[in-house]
């Protein structure tokens, strides 16, 4: 199947958002949703933990199609860079054949019912995201073992945001980071039953 994106901005900005992604998990995997004129490209920040997933975090990004399409696939984030680079000034875009399984595709935030519960800075965000990023920098030296990484993020990416009223974990702010998506001044904060949703004008970071 082949996604006809709206045009060449939209082409840069898919660009820039998988580059994005892959710096964080090279690895990783885009969950593409079209549905009619739009195209809702997910992935994964932060991995939950527990049955229900506690602490997922996940990035969105809807950008306009040319042509309307219907498409719900998985697929590595690596088979989007090939496609970007087999034809740089194209706004078509092949989908990847090979599809992949992922916990957090299978979390699917609501899609309604959202309710807005406050706002908080920009700056905020950018204070939060770095701080934390420093303290797992400082207390995973080199040689530390894949555990004790893993435990110490999930200590600092799971704490409230006090900005966010404790709407929010610091995770969300790591992921606005990342992305890019901590632009403007400030950012408004939803809620939908257990999922949270941080949205800014290019994109939006949800979690539960």
């Amino acid at each position: 199947m082949i996604l006809h994106l709206a045009d060449a901005d939209t082409r840069r900005d898919l660009v820039t958002y998988v580059g994005r992604a892959r710096r964080l998990d090279g690895d990783g995997a885009m969950r593409l949703q079209a549905a009619g004129g739009a195209l809702a490209a997910w992935v994964g920040v932060l991995a939950g933990h527990g049955i229900t997933g506690e602490g997922a975090t996940l990035g969105l990004r809807v950008l306009p199609l040319a042509q309307p399409a219907e498409l719900d696939v998985v697929v590595p984030l690596s088979g989007l860079t090939d496609r970007f680079a087999r034809d740089p000034a194209s706004t078509q875009l092949p989908v990847p054949p090979a599809e992949v399984r992922t916990v957090w595709a299978a979390v699917s935030p609501p899609q309604g019912g959202w309710q807005q519960v406050g706002a908080v800075s920009v700056a905020a965000l950018l204070a939060a995201a770095a701080a934390g990023i420093a303290e797992i920098a400082a207390g995973a030296p080199e040689g530390s073992g894949a555990h004790a990484v893993e435990a110490l993020r999930q200590a600092v990416w799971s704490r409230p945001l006090p900005e966010a009223g404790g709407q929010l974990a610091t995770g969300v702010a790591f992921a606005a980071y990342t992305l890019g998506f901590a632009v403007g001044d400030s950012a408004g904060v939803y809620a939908a039953g257990r999922w949270r949703r941080l949205t800014t004008p290019v994109g939006h970071v949800l979690a539960r």
